[in-house]
């Protein structure tokens, strides 16, 4: 394993990180013992870095993530979310930043979290509340580092001007780049800790679809996915996206890489970043992660990589969905979120 300083922190990250949103229930069907093995292989593969949120299945991830780690929580770094995921819509006032760190503690069973993260931005709460607030659980204990995730640039820094921001969370992945233009060399300037999720874009990335996949349920995915992630799924631009991912698997097949390896190697390599997430829930997903560690893309196979999208119009720094047009465009990066 790789581990990495995440930012001005005291902490040590490892590269390939846990993400936990597949134990939610929202994201497909899983197994919840074989889950447990995977958390458990995971640490004893190196992998230290475990990130849920509470709108995770209202709790479901983080309780599930309290069972597997078990006495093992503190060999690791447990990031939990807050602020988004609920009937009355975000919310990042003062009291829910307590009412949610309550909760999460609980559901965890634990008695602090080594980083705590406003999940998305709450406008109609002033700012200074809410990052005021974060600055109140790390004074009791019951955090130790806080930050944002999915804030504008323009948010990012009118949260710093307001009092201590030490980690930031972002989507990053081969179809989504927007976050290398818009907000890495930001985090590098500010010497933030960066982590990135959806290293393998809701799954597109495993090469596990095919142009007949069906989501079903309470996937997230069914409907096309959100605007955020870039509405990957839609019927007909997943199809588009599948073909593109068959031509990205054979260049990984040539390197002697599956295809997430070559992946979580593209979204490792970009020096802002301190860890990557990837959703895995089998002990076998766990071990095929690893050997995306200890070798480094070469600019021709960026270059091959950056046709196959170039062959498709998948634009991989889009801003703004145009439901009309059933497309991504540019638009300012204010708007993003």
């Amino acid at each position: 394993m790789e581990y990495r300083r995440l930012g001005q922190t005291e902490l040590d990250v490892s590269a390939i990180g846990f993400g936990c949103w597949g134990m939610s229930g929202t994201y497909g069907a899983f197994d919840e013992s074989e889950m447990i093995a995977a958390v458990n292989r995971a640490i004893d593969l190196g992998v230290i870095c475990f990130d849920t949120a509470q709108a995770y299945g209202n709790g479901a991830s983080e309780a599930l993530l309290g069972r597997a780690l078990g006495k093992r929580r503190q060999d690791v770094i447990v990031v939990t979310k807050f602020g988004a995921g609920y009937e009355h819509g975000r919310d990042g006032s003062q009291k829910m930043v307590h009412q949610a760190i309550d909760q999460s503690l609980a559901h965890l069973n634990t008695d602090f979290v080594n980083v705590y993260l406003v999940h998305w931005p709450d406008r109609d709460t002033p700012f200074e509340e809410t990052i005021g607030a974060l600055e109140e659980l790390v004074q009791a204990g019951r955090v130790r580092y806080v930050g944002l995730s999915n804030f504008t640039p323009d948010e990012v820094k009118r949260c710093m001007a307001a009092g201590r921001v030490d980690v930031m969370q972002y989507g990053y992945n081969m179809f989504d780049r927007r976050q290398a233009k818009w907000i890495f060399p930001y985090a590098q300037e500010q010497n933030l800790g960066l982590m990135t999720y959806s290293a393998l874009a809701g799954g597109l990335l495993t090469g596990a679809f095919n142009e007949d996949t069906v989501f079903e349920g309470k996937d997230w995915r069914k409907d096309g996915g959100t605007e955020w992630s870039l509405r990957l799924f839609v019927p007909g631009v997943l199809q588009r996206n599948i073909r593109a991912v068959n031509e990205i698997k054979a260049i990984a097949a040539d390197l002697g890489k599956s295809l997430p390896q070559l992946a979580l190697n593209g979204g490792l390599s970009h020096a802002a970043v301190s860890t990557t997430l990837v959703g895995t829930r089998t002990v076998a997903e766990v071990e095929d992660n690893l050997p995306a560690l200890g070798w480094s893309l070469t600019e021709d196979v960026k270059r091959k990589i950056d046709r196959v999208f170039a062959k498709y119009e998948i634009d991989t720094a889009p801003n703004k969905w145009v439901e009309d047009d059933k497309r991504w465009q540019n638009i300012d990066p204010t708007d993003w979120a």
